[in-house]
């Protein structure tokens, strides 16, 4: 998503988001802290991944119970958490939050059950015959654990990657291997043996790009939801993750197509996984922040304003918990830049990008 703005513009947005947080009136300022209270008086809901570390740090776990109306799980329950060597499968992580959740009242999301990235390794050594029985018994066991307890589960994630030059685009892998293409549908199918209650996601990525890789990535998933769709299977809505990348083109209106020709399949659209990357901005961190607000503000007012989206959920709320944070603190501890791709930063304040979000949401208020 290409995106340039001046300083000028950049102090301008900012000073807009000052003047938005200051003409707040009394009565509205309880609601006016709450990101996910202003999203759903506008017909939204809004919340944010979340990993163990709100277990410890008390300040930012307020974060979720101030903010967060939703929260997904962001390694609790992938296969590499649940099921790291033989043996017994280690949910505490995964029923931890979802206690969290319960006793906050907050609605818990599955991410996610099926995926061919982050697959321990004494999975992938299994023969072919192994990995199938597993997949099946895996996929029933942990929907079966969780049936009923959470507002949506990611069955399947990513289940395209063009760069693996896989017949229909495609992301190779142990499930790949075991079943071909068809381990979609599987997934889905055994996941329903196992829960009738609870809404079942396809969860994808870089569908924002307007590249070859965007497009092809768009044009499959379209053609797989048609087939489960076809086949039957309980599909009930579609993930778009939302980690946007100005270094890649980005066509509002091409993109704007897509979503609604997801829309006409009927299935609800949840942005999954949502935040700016910013290495590709300046240094200086006014100018940067105002582009970050920038770039976010300009997706979530295509996208909202589709009335089959129902979900904006970020990934993580606070800088410093942010994966490309800890991506770049292990390429170099000492790093005085650090990314800032979220609505909080490390002090758990409001940035512009809290505010731009919020404007969108009151922008694309769902009659």
């Amino acid at each position: 998503m290409h995106v340039k703005i001046s300083r000028r513009q950049a102090i301008s947005i900012l000073a807009g988001a000052g003047v938005a947080s200051r003409i707040i009136t009394p009565a509205a300022a309880a609601a006016s802290e709450s990101l996910g209270a202003i999203a759903a008086e506008n017909g939204f809901v809004f919340g944010a991944a979340a990993g163990p570390v709100i277990d410890k740090d008390f300040a930012y776990r307020e974060l979720y119970t101030t903010h967060a109306r939703i929260v997904t799980t962001d390694v609790a329950m992938k296969m590499g958490t649940i099921a790291p060597q033989p043996g017994l499968k280690r949910f505490e992580s995964a029923d931890r939050l979802l206690k969290f959740c319960a006793s906050n009242r907050i609605p818990m999301r599955g991410h996610c059950l099926v995926w061919n990235e982050w697959v321990p390794a004494w999975i992938k050594s299994m023969s072919t015959a192994e990995r199938r029985t597993f997949f099946d018994g895996y996929v029933e066991e942990v929907a079966a654990r969780y049936a009923g307890k959470l507002q949506s589960w990611d069955v399947v994630n990513e289940p395209f990657w063009p760069g693996h030059k896989a017949p229909g685009g495609y992301r190779l892998g142990p499930w790949y291997d075991a079943f071909g293409a068809g381990y979609v549908r599987r997934a889905f199918e055994r996941a329903a043996l196992a829960d009738k209650k609870t809404k079942f996601v396809l969860n994808e990525a870089h569908t924002e790009r307007d590249d070859d890789v965007g497009r092809a990535i768009r044009a499959g998933l379209l053609r797989l939801v048609d087939e489960l769709q076809d086949a039957g299977v309980p599909l009930h809505a579609v993930g778009l993750q939302g980690h946007l990348q100005p270094r890649y083109p980005h066509d509002a209106a091409r993109f704007a197509d897509f979503v609604h020709a997801l829309a006409e399949r009927k299935v609800d659209i949840y942005i999954t996984e949502f935040d700016v990357r910013d290495d590709t901005f300046p240094d200086d961190i006014p100018t940067r922040d105002a582009m970050i607000a920038d770039t976010g503000e300009k997706f979530l007012n295509t996208v909202l304003r589709i009335p089959a989206v129902k979900m904006v959920v970020a990934w993580e709320l606070a800088d410093n918990y942010s994966f490309y944070t800890d991506a770049a603190k292990k390429k170099n501890p000492l790093a005085e830049r650090l990314p800032r791709p979220l609505p909080f930063d490390d002090a758990n304040q409001r940035k512009p990008l809290w505010f731009a979000m919020a404007r969108a949401f009151r922008n694309a208020k769902k009659a």
